[in-house]
């Protein structure tokens, strides 16, 4: 296996399977419904893993996920987990469903990067499993009528 040195401080050597595959310094950005008791505890699951602070969080109903839904062509109603790597750069590349849900835990690095390996089951079937998710999150998890404020020190990880 190569390897790549980390782009820490650190001068240990990191596995090139477990670096994270993103342009440095561009932007990760999580677009998640800011109304989805679902949404809420995923964005905080992936506040409590993502140690290095490289995901940002916009809720889909602000003018952060309207100018991206706008500049991809995406439907203006989306009803889904959209992730954008390399936010504002050439590479920018939308994801949706479940694609989107595998390349956000892959996004955290490390051993969240096996979450790619579920990309071998055929996308059809991952997305029906995604939508039928998506058609009861409400009914498991509610609803609320606005976003839940961040504490202060992740505020600036969230966009509007």
């Amino acid at each position: 296996m190569s390897l790549s040195s980390s782009s820490s401080t650190s001068s240990t050597p990191r596995l090139a399977l477990f670096a994270p595959r993103r342009l440095p310094g561009a932007r990760q950005l999580v677009l998640y419904d800011g109304t989805c008791g679902l949404c809420a505890r995923s964005v905080q699951f992936l506040l409590d893993r993502d140690r290095a602070g490289v995901l940002q969080y916009a809720p889909l109903q602000g003018e952060t996920a309207a100018a991206l839904i706008a500049r991809h062509r995406l439907a203006g109603d989306l009803a889904t987990m959209v992730f954008v790597r390399d936010a504002d750069t050439p590479a920018e590349t939308a994801f949706l469903r479940s694609d989107a849900s595998l390349e956000t835990l892959s996004a955290l690095g490390g051993f969240w990067r096996l979450a790619r390996l579920l990309k071998g089951v055929p996308r059809p079937l991952r997305d029906a499993a995604y939508r039928w998710v998506a058609h009861h999150r409400y009914g498991w998890f509610g609803r609320a009528d606005s976003c839940r404020l961040p504490v202060p020190e992740l505020r600036a990880r969230f966009l509007p």
